[in-house]
């Protein structure tokens, strides 16, 4: 309840509080908002410490929050290995302060999990939301761990699980091939790993039509979000040189042995979306569909 004793669950409009907003998600949701008839407040670290549970109740009930989407997480997987500590207070501890905030104004919350919370292999079948989690490393692990804090603390939460990020903003896997394809002559990636690139666009308009459009409530539970289809990274840095007009670099499979690494990535990591689709109504795009939209947009951005 709101102070005037109203139920914030039947505002026409919402103040909505978004973390990590300076990042490739962040960034996304806020130009799938523009015009919207929330009001959304967009916060990164200097603005508010998610992982000060003080601070994140004090920004809630001072600008009386009825929703948070949550696009702050530690995403080094590599480097989350030997800062594990810090990886925790992120990816699980700030998202248990989120969840308690929410469920104390029974707000909602939307959160950004991981494919690495199941690691390990699992044939070649698309992972469903019900499958049993797994994680190999400190990245899922923390991840998952924010799954289940939201869970303890009873929040009404919508969580989605995404993988292969990737957008025209900050350091992603296409910037950095597009880089490489450009300045070498033969480069290698790995093809023994398969999953879904992820254009953070389509996740946030899925996001927007959520709040937007009033989707949330009933359907609180955990979802799967991907771009439809599968690949390798080599298929994926395909596309991408292809698409650029870099020609000039061979680029070739390998196995992931040749790219020694601390984590043990999920060599099928293919998500399920037909629950997502089937609750929200929404149509997916195909990845090399989003992968052509993003980087015709990127072109546009430069000129």
């Amino acid at each position: 309840m709101d102070e005037d004793g109203t139920n914030i669950n039947n505002k026409e409009s919402m103040n909505i509080l978004v973390t990590g907003a300076n990042g490739q998600l962040g960034t996304s949701l806020r130009n799938a908002v523009a015009g919207s008839k929330h009001n959304y407040i967009f916060t990164d670290v200097a603005e508010l410490d998610i992982t000060d549970a003080a601070a994140v109740a004090k920004a809630v009930e001072d600008n009386q929050i009825d929703a948070i989407v949550n696009c702050a997480a530690y995403t080094n997987v590599d480097r989350a290995e030997d800062d594990a500590e810090f990886a925790e207070v992120l990816n699980a501890g700030a998202v248990a302060n989120l969840a308690k905030a929410m469920a104390a104004r029974d707000g909602r919350l939307i959160h950004i999990s991981t494919d690495y919370v199941f690691g390990g292999n699992a044939g070649n079948t698309p992972r469903g939301e019900d499958e049993p989690t797994n994680p190999t490393g400190v990245y899922g692990l923390t991840k998952l761990h924010g799954e289940q804090a939201i869970a303890e603390a009873g929040a009404r939460a919508i969580v989605l699980r995404t993988a292969w990020l990737y957008s025209e903003y900050g350091n992603n896997f296409l910037k950095t091939m597009l880089r490489l394809t450009a300045e070498r002559k033969e480069l290698k990636v790995v093809f023994d790993q398969a999953g879904t690139p992820t254009y953070a666009a389509d996740l946030a308009e899925a996001i927007a039509d959520i709040l937007e459009n009033d989707k949330f409530d009933g359907n609180e539970g955990v979802y799967h979000f991907s771009n439809e289809g599968v690949c390798s990274w080599y298929d994926f840095t395909r596309h991408i040189a292809e698409i650029a007009g870099n020609d000039d670099c061979d680029v070739q499979p390998c196995h992931s042995d040749e790219f020694p690494s601390k984590v043990v990535r999920p060599s099928y990591s293919v998500l399920d979306k037909t629950l997502f689709k089937r609750t929200f109504g929404r149509t997916i795009p195909y990845w090399t569909d989003s992968l052509r939209k993003c980087m015709a947009h990127m072109k546009q951005m430069a000129e």
